[in-house]
């Protein structure tokens, strides 16, 4: 969660490097996730809230110790469903090399017996963390959204706050060998897997990934190295192949020596196993993303077509990374979620 605080800020820099005029008062508590802070005339606060079923809306809080208000007009639409989303679960899982990885669980409110297809989410950055509700970032706002939508259609969704990500400490942070330099973070990935697969309430065999961006990267990842551990994938802008992304840093030596970081990057992308790959997948990307090469998709569409594999396209053109467009957000959410939730449906022979 997050929440919002007040300190003195009179005396900074004062010896000992402590701070002046007061210790840490609390502002907001509680199951809610407070943002963006702006103090008002007389001592008060506006700020951003949401919690596991409310969206972000702005609320004000007149004085320490009352109770905010959200301001009016900013009330969901009557038609919002929102008693019918679900509270995500805290989950902490250890993996094979002692780590402990944090995610959250989105169980779908049928609670019919029998066992479900699941889908793991991988955020982007990979400095991001995911929370028990709507997100403070408007793009994991889009994201929590696309987890209870695909709850609500029956799937068991599993957020993974994988290594790299912030909230757990600096060493959690800046992890050994993530991403180029040998994806670490992976055995967090096959980590919750296992965790899944160990569910009475899961199909083992019906374990879908989607994440966007560097997410987008751990899902492809995940379909290149495991197609027999993953039905299916939503790919959303993802990173491809590192080594055609990155540049070798000035510095690294011999020609052999930059030959082996580039060895080592592309070691660690999705296209150095792209021949294991089996799993149907949707790609989707603008064709003007700055972030990570429109290129990269492409070739991969190529690479998994010439093997047989089944793969969707979906392309905006002149869209960015961070889609400009609402209708972009929604044609590609909707895409992702009708493609996820046909090949959920599909006999097992044929799902992958």
């Amino acid at each position: 969660r997050r929440h919002i605080a007040r300190v003195g800020v009179a005396g900074v820099g004062v010896a000992g490097g402590g701070v002046a005029g007061g210790g840490l008062q609390a502002l907001t508590t509680g199951p809610t996730i407070d943002w963006a802070p702006a103090p008002l005339a007389g001592g008060g606060v506006a700020f951003l809230r949401s919690s596991a079923r409310q969206p972000g809306a702005p609320f004000v809080l007149a004085e320490a110790g009352g109770q905010p208000e959200r301001v009016a007009g900013f009330a969901p639409p009557s038609g919002f469903p929102a008693e019918a989303l679900v509270e995500p679960q805290f989950v902490t899982v250890r993996t094979s090399d002692s780590v402990d990885v944090r995610m959250q669980l989105f169980l779908p409110p049928d609670s019919a017996p029998g066992r479900k297809p699941a889908v793991i989410f991988f955020h982007g950055g990979p400095r991001r963390q995911m929370l028990v509700g709507w997100h403070y970032n408007y793009y994991y706002h889009n994201s929590y959204a696309f987890n209870q939508y695909l709850a609500s259609h029956g799937f068991v969704v599993l957020s993974v706050n994988f290594r790299g990500g912030i909230g757990y400490g600096r060493a959690f942070r800046v992890a050994p060998r993530t991403g180029p330099n040998g994806a670490s973070e992976y055995t967090d990935v096959l980590a919750a897997a296992a965790w899944l697969r160990a569910r009475p309430d899961v199909d083992s065999a019906r374990i879908g990934l989607w994440g966007g961006s560097y997410g987008g990267y751990l899902t492809a990842l995940g379909l290149a190295r495991n197609s027999d551990l993953f039905a299916a994938g939503f790919d959303l802008h993802g990173v491809h192949d590192w080594s055609a992304s990155r540049q070798v840093p000035v510095g690294a030596g011999a020609p052999q020596a930059a030959e082996s970081v580039l060895a080592m990057w592309r070691a660690s992308s999705p296209v150095a196993d792209v021949a294991r790959w089996r799993s149907p997948v949707l790609l989707v990307q603008g064709d003007d993303d700055r972030n990570v090469s429109f290129a990269q998709t492409v070739d991969l569409a190529q690479r998994l077509r010439r093997q047989g594999v089944a793969v969707e396209l979906l392309v905006f053109p002149d869209e960015v990374h961070d889609f400009l467009r609402h209708a972009h957000w929604m044609q590609a959410y909707r895409a992702g979620a009708d493609f996820l939730i046909a090949e959920s449906r599909k006999p097992i022979a044929d799902s992958r």
